[in-house]
C-alpha cells in the first residue's frame, strides 16, 4: 500500500468508526474529534518512515486514545479532569477492546458502532438540520464545506450550526448513551437523512461513501423491517447505485442518464431495488424515500431512454410534492413536465424557483433553452452551472455542452 494513498484510504474508511469509538470512550465530542485528527496527523508524519501498520484502524484508535489520555493528564491538576484521566487510564475500570471497535460494550438494539452514534446524534433536543450536519461531520468525515454544499447553505452558516449543536449537547448534558428501542422511531427521520446525504456525497465523489451508506441502509432495514421508509431508502440507493458503471465513458467523462448505455446498469441491484419498492409500496404508507425509489424504478424499467414512462414519473413527482414539497423536488418535477408538456412549460415552472446558487437548476434551464432554440441564453446558463458545481466531472460535462451550444461567431 502506498503510504500517502494508504493514509487517505484509512481516513475515508475508518474516520467515522474511530470517532464513534472515541466518543463512546471519552464522552466528549470535541475531545474525540481532536484526538482522532491528531492521530491521523501523526500517521501522516510517521507512516512514510515506518510503513503502514498491519492494523491501521487499530493503530489510529489506540493512538487517538493515548493522545486524549495524555491531554487529560496534562490538565489533571483540575480535580474533575484528574478523576476523568484516572478513570480512563485505569485498565480494569474501563477496558473497551479498541482493536475490535465494532464489538458493543452495552446491550442495545443497535449493534453497529457507527449506526449507534448516528442514532445518538439524532437526539430530539437538536434541531433536525443540526442533527444531520453533526452526524455527517462525525461519521462521514465530511468537512464543513462538503456538508454546506449538501445543505445548499453558505459555509459560515453551516459552521455556526455545528458549533451551536455541540454547545447544545454540552450545555444540556445530553448523554452519549445507546438509544432505547422506544427512541428509535423518533430519531429515524434524521438517521435516514444522514445516510442518504452520505450516499449523495459519495455518488458525485468518493464511491467508498456510497458503499458505507448502503451498508448502513442494509443494517437499518434489518433493524427496522416494518418501517417502509427504511426499505424505501435502501431501494432508492440500490437503484441509483445500479447506474454507476454507465455514468462515465471510457475517457472518464460524465454521461447523462438519457445517453447512458443501459446494458452497463447492474441488473442484480435493479432487481433487488425493484423488489424492495414493491414490498414497501404494498404497505400503503408512501413517504418521500419510497416515492423517489419508485421514480428510479420506472427509469430502470425502460429499455431505452425514449421508452421511459414520463407520465408515470410526473404522477409520482406530484405525489412527492404533496408529501415533501421543496424547490429541489419542484425542479425535478419540471424535468418530467418538459418530457410530457414540452420545454416551454417546464421553463415557466423553474423560473419561479429560488435556487439561484444550485448548479442543477442552471444546467436544467440551459437544456430547456437549448431545446427551445435559444443557444445564446443556453450557453450562458451552462457557464453559470459550471461555475457553481464543485464536481470536476460535472464541470467538464457542462463546459462541453456550452461549447456544443455556442452559436458560431459572426464575422
Amino acid at each position: 500500500m502506498n503510504d500517502t494513498a494508504g493514509i487517505e484510504t484509512v481516513f475515508r474508511a475508518e474516520y467515522g468508526r474511530a470517532v464513534s469509538v472515541l466518543v463512546r470512550f471519552l464522552g466528549d465530542i470535541d475531545l474525540a474529534e481532536e484526538a482522532v485528527q491528531d492521530a491521523f496527523t501523526t500517521a501522516v508524519r510517521t507512516w512514510p518512515e515506518t510503513g503502514v501498520p498491519p492494523s491501521p484502524a487499530g493503530w489510529i484508535i489506540t493512538t487517538a486514545r493515548n493522545r486524549a489520555i495524555d491531554r487529560l493528564r496534562r490538565e489533571s491538576s483540575r480535580d474533575a479532569r484528574h478523576a476523568e484521566a484516572a478513570r480512563l487510564y485505569t485498565p480494569h475500570l474501563h477496558t473497551p477492546d479498541l482493536h475490535a471497535p465494532d464489538a458493543p460494550a452495552e446491550e442495545s438494539p443497535v449493534r453497529d458502532e457507527r449506526l449507534r452514534l448516528i442514532f445518538t446524534c439524532c437526539h430530539p433536543a437538536l434541531a433536525p438540520q443540526a442533527r444531520v450536519a453533526l452526524t455527517l461531520r462525525l461519521l462521514g468525515g465530511l468537512n464543513t464545506a462538503q456538508i454546506a454544499r449538501a445543505f445548499l447553505v453558505p459555509e459560515p452558516t453551516l459552521a455556526q450550526r455545528l458549533v451551536r449543536a455541540k454547545a447544545k449537547i454540552r450545555d444540556a448534558r445530553i448523554p452519549y448513551r445507546v438509544p432505547r428501542d422506544a427512541d428509535l422511531p423518533e430519531r429515524l427521520g434524521g438517521v435516514l437523512a444522514v445516510v442518504y446525504l452520505i450516499f449523495n456525497e459519495g455518488y458525485t465523489g468518493d464511491p467508498a461513501l456510497c458503499a458505507e451508506a448502503l451498508r448502513l441502509g442494509r443494517l437499518l432495514a434489518a433493524l427496522m423491517p416494518d418501517e417502509p421508509e427504511v426499505t424505501g431508502l435502501l431501494a432508492l440507493m440500490l437503484l441509483t447505485e445500479s447506474r454507476r458503471a454507465a455514468r462515465r465513458d471510457a475517457d472518464g467523462a460524465l454521461v447523462p442518464l438519457p445517453e447512458q448505455d443501459r446494458s452497463r446498469w447492474d441488473a442484480a441491484l435493479i432487481t433487488e431495488g425493484q423488489d424492495l419498492v414493491r414490498r414497501c409500496l404494498r404497505r400503503g404508507r408512501p413517504g418521500p424515500y419510497q416515492i423517489q425509489a419508485a421514480i428510479n424504478a420506472v427509469h430502470s424499467d425502460a429499455p431505452t431512454a425514449a421508452a421511459t414512462d414520463w407520465r408515470q414519473i410526473l404522477r409520482l413527482y406530484d405525489q412527492l410534492m404533496a408529501v415533501a414539497p421543496s424547490p429541489v423536488v419542484a425542479l425535478n418535477r419540471a424535468v418530467a413536465v418538459a418530457e410530457t408538456e414540452g420545454p416551454a412549460r417546464a421553463l415557466d415552472l423553474i423560473d419561479t424557483l429560488d435556487l439561484d446558487r444550485y448548479h442543477v437548476l442552471h444546467a436544467v434551464r440551459a437544456d430547456l433553452l437549448r431545446r427551445l432554440n435559444r443557444p445564446i441564453e443556453a450557453a450562458t446558463e451552462y457557464t453559470r452551472a459550471a461555475a457553481l458545481t464543485t464536481s470536476e466531472a460535472e464541470r467538464a460535462h457542462l463546459e462541453r455542452r456550452r461549447r456544443e451550444t455556442d452559436p458560431p461567431a459572426t464575422t
